[in-house]
């Protein structure tokens, strides 16, 4: 059978996506890129805010518009799990649904919806006899980088998510099996390994260890001394520790980089998001994070108009965004979400409010990211060349996260996958502008081994 693939949504949905094509694979099942030439479509859809879902709900519809006789139509991943009824009103045609807790269960669902007529729907928990596939990787690799998961699902007790509703409990992988992605991964030549849950910091935590997270990067990267970079996103304020700063300062393989979706600056809304709503908490740990790696390039998520938030309370947020100064910010004009606590708020604000302040959080950001971008320029950061065409290339260097962040843009085709030394020569608001310096000798490298670590971590 051929089988047409697509993946909408974060990086642990890639994963997922990435997890159900090599099962296809293994059982002698074909990708094709084109959707008209499968016989089996599927969409991994998100579901995580009300834009997303429209997204997913319009790739099914336009898919569904074309099927052809024999094709076969399946909904996969959040929205699948959060909101199967309406995915059946919506969409007649669709022949299945899988859950996001049952996504290894791909071939039973295909092999079951060529058998029966009505669709067919995997979702929840999978049944206690299930067939486990605990060894099956958790992994998803786009080109040099790969995203590698090291927990399922979610306890935060968020009022505005309905990610535990949809994935469950968290539920913290075996470190000898992250250990064993990891190695694969930097077998096949992936330079970078980006590790994702929704909450990577509390890994272990379900389990009763409060600094698992320290003990498993320092075990991954024993078992691979030749991996460049390790990645951590997702960090939540509350979970991170001081052994985690410790071990991400001592090691020179682990990018001087943090994500952590704070989701707002005033302690009175945080209450409200049922968030951790100590705030000086937040700046002393930031000083800390600062203290321990001068470098360190900061990412951060926030929600604008939650229910309630007053004028004053988003001038907090302005001030806190310009007192920290962001690297990167990442922000959403708050969505209700059906069936979460946050929905049933009073004091909704009105639509033309949240994206005005949008507007406003992001134009600040802007001057913010340009001051942190020209305190590179006359910089030299190791850049790990992700295109090239047209005389150009572009990368990455440690400062930027896969898919979300800033690029590097260089004079010259350089190879793709390579990692190469590039002295910035100019700022703008998001991406940095250099050109390539020669590499050292593997003498002057032995010389000069402090050099060798600027050049990674900038």
């Amino acid at each position: 059978m051929r089988y047409h693939l697509i993946s909408l949504g974060c990086p642990k949905n890639t994963v997922d996506a990435q997890g159900m094509a090599r099962l296809l694979n293994a059982a002698g099942h074909i990708p094709t890129e084109e959707a008209q030439e499968a016989d089996l479509l599927i969409v991994n859809t998100c579901g995580f805010i009300a834009e997303a879902r429209e997204e997913s709900l319009a790739v099914l519809q336009d898919l569904a518009a074309d099927l052809r006789p024999g094709q076969k139509l399946v909904a996969a991943g959040c929205m699948a799990q959060y909101t199967p009824e309406l995915l059946r009103r919506a969409i007649p045609a669709l022949d299945g649904l899988l859950g996001t807790r049952r996504w290894n269960e791909i071939l039973k669902l295909t092999e079951q919806i060529q058998e029966h007529t009505a669709s067919v729907v995997l979702i929840g928990d999978p049944p206690r006899d299930a067939a486990t596939t605990a060894q099956e990787p958790r992994i998803a690799v786009q080109g040099a980088s790969a995203y590698l998961k090291i927990a399922e699902g979610c306890s935060a007790p968020c009022a505005f998510c309905a990610i535990p509703t949809i994935k469950g409990p968290a539920r913290s992988r075996p470190a000898a099996e992250i250990i064993s992605d990891a190695r694969r991964l930097v077998a096949h030549g992936v330079k970078e390994i980006v590790l994702i849950a929704q909450d990577t910091t509390a890994y272990g935590r379900d389990q009763g260890r409060r600094d698992a997270l320290a003990h498993l990067l320092e075990a991954i990267l024993e078992a691979t001394p030749s991996l460049a970079w390790l990645r951590l996103m997702y960090a939540y304020p509350q979970h991170i520790t001081p052994r985690l700063i410790e071990t991400m300062a001592r090691h020179d393989q682990i990018c001087h980089y943090l994500d952590m979706p704070l989701q707002h600056g005033h302690p009175d809304v945080l209450r409200r998001m049922r968030r951790p709503h100590d705030v000086d908490r937040v700046l002393r740990l930031i000083e800390d994070l600062r203290a321990a790696m001068p470098d360190i390039a900061l990412r951060t998520t926030f929600i604008v108009g939650y229910p309630g938030e007053s004028k004053a309370e988003f001038e907090a947020l302005l001030d806190f965004v310009a007192a920290i100064a962001f690297d990167h910010v990442g922000a959403f004009p708050y969505s209700p979400e059906a069936g979460t606590p946050a929905a049933d708020l009073p004091d909704q604000v009105p639509d033309e409010v949240k994206i005005e302040r949008y507007e406003r959080l992001m134009t600040l950001q802007q001057s913010i990211s340009l001051a942190r971008n020209q305190e590179q320029v006359g910089r030299t950061l190791e850049v790990l060349v992700e295109g090239s065409g047209d005389g150009l290339s572009v990368g990455r260097s440690y400062r930027d996260a896969p898919e979300i962040d800033g690029l590097v843009i260089v004079a010259g085709e350089l190879p793709v996958g390579e990692m190469v030394p590039v002295s910035i020569e100019e700022a703008m608001e998001y991406d940095l502008v250099g050109r390539v310096l020669p590499e050292e000798t593997p003498l002057e490298r032995k010389r000069n081994p402090r050099a060798r670590k600027v050049r990674r971590k900038g």
